[in-house]
């Protein structure tokens, strides 16, 4: 059975998607949300920043880069989070992109070859 994510509980397919992933992974960032969902970086933002005003997701400042993860000041995140895991759960094509990410940065200095 296929999730139908077009006509969106959460506004837009990018939006549900967002939070499928955010929910998979803990916590990102927009080009990481881009490489697995595939779609520009600019519309992963435009999600991220609609989602945030909305206040299911929190985002924070790390060195440069601005992490997301689903807010838990959220007055429903448990039942955010309990969706969202049903939801994930016959998406396989986004649990195998999930499963090619790298689990750590890389080692500063090493060539990108390597």
């Amino acid at each position: 059975m296929e999730v139908k994510t077009q006509s969106s509980l959460f506004g837009s397919k990018t939006r549900t998607r967002v939070l499928l992933v955010l929910q998979v992974l803990g916590e990102s960032y927009a080009r990481e949300l881009s490489r697995v969902l595939e779609v520009p970086v600019s519309v992963v933002q435009k999600a991220m920043g609609s989602l945030e005003k909305d206040g299911l997701i929190a985002g924070r400042i790390t060195g440069r880069t601005r992490l997301y993860k689903i807010d838990q000041r959220f007055f429903a995140s448990t039942e955010l989070r309990q969706l969202l895991i049903k939801l994930a759960e016959p998406e396989a094509d986004l649990k195998s992109r999930l499963a090619k990410l790298r689990k750590r940065p890389r080692r500063a200095g090493k060539p990108s070859w390597l």
